[in-house]
């Protein structure tokens, strides 16, 4: 993750005889810290502006037709939730800082990624991303080659999973294979399914693991997703939730991420007790 300092050394650089530059030489070495930022700004002062362009990117994405007098008082509560709640300064920050540059645009898509229309309150519900050029995928249309380790599975239309990782996900899909939760399901290769999320202002593709349908639950699908280290994963989650929550017109969809085997079949025994 990208730091962003909170005390540099300037001083003028000078050419040494071999051309390039350096800092021995004449002049002073100034010390520049935060101290001027945090001095001549508040948190409630910064707190407006982002809410100000969070309830602009808001309405420009998501193409929200409530005004902004409507939005911004509401979006402003969130936001200074937010701050309160979800910024914990480390050593030698404060929680201004969060104002700055680089975290300043990840306070602003956690934010666009996390606030959802109450659909209960009556607000329309959010739908799912679809692309407009393609039909709907299918597991009878995978066919594609692979030089990568396979395994075969009785409970999936794709005969074979494909083995990215030396046993974490061979052991993950014995375990759907093998779960009484599991009606079918598949490893999310070959099939084109991702889901968009932003980070670091650059939009992204997320492709889960597996998609499994659950037993005794009619058009119930568990997107599940068998994750090791990802400093990703908490915005990946978050994107894949949101997509489960407005994909209702396709059966109901949940999310769940799992860090190990145990974690696994802890989710497939609750999947049919929902």
């Amino acid at each position: 993750m990208r730091v962003a300092a909170t005390e540099v050394d300037i001083k003028h650089l000078m050419p040494a005889a071999s051309g390039k530059s350096t800092l021995s030489g004449p002049g002073r070495l100034e010390t520049v810290t935060l101290a001027a930022f945090r001095a001549a700004h508040s948190v409630q002062e910064l707190s407006f502006h982002l809410s100000r362009d969070l309830t602009r990117r808001y309405q420009s994405e998501r193409g929200d037709g409530a005004g902004r007098h409507v939005l911004f008082p509401q979006i402003l509560r969130i936001v200074e939730t937010y701050i309160a709640e979800k910024i914990e300064p480390g050593p030698a920050t404060d929680r201004i800082d969060a104002f700055l540059s680089p975290y300043y645009g990840w306070v602003i898509e956690r934010l666009v990624e996390a606030i959802r229309p109450d659909a209960d309150a009556g607000e329309a519900p959010e739908l799912p991303v679809l692309e407009k050029s393609r039909k709907a995928g299918s597991t009878g249309d995978v066919f594609f080659w692979t030089s990568r380790d396979v395994r075969e599975v009785v409970k999936s239309h794709v005969n074979l999973v494909v083995a990215d990782t030396a046993q974490w996900e061979q052991s993950a899909a014995y375990a759907i294979d093998s779960h009484p939760s599991v009606v079918a399901f598949v490893k999310n290769a070959g099939l084109g399914f991702a889901i968009p999320y932003l980070a670091n202002g650059e939009p992204h593709d997320y492709e889960p693991d597996f998609i499994i349908r659950v037993a005794g639950r009619e058009n119930e699908f568990l997107i599940l997703e068998t994750k090791g280290f990802d400093d990703r994963a908490e915005i990946k989650s978050q994107a894949a939730q949101r997509w489960a929550a407005a994909a209702k017109t396709f059966g109901h969809w949940r999310f769940e991420m799992a860090r190990s085997l145990g974690q696994v079949r802890t989710i497939l025994d609750a999947a049919r007790s929902r």
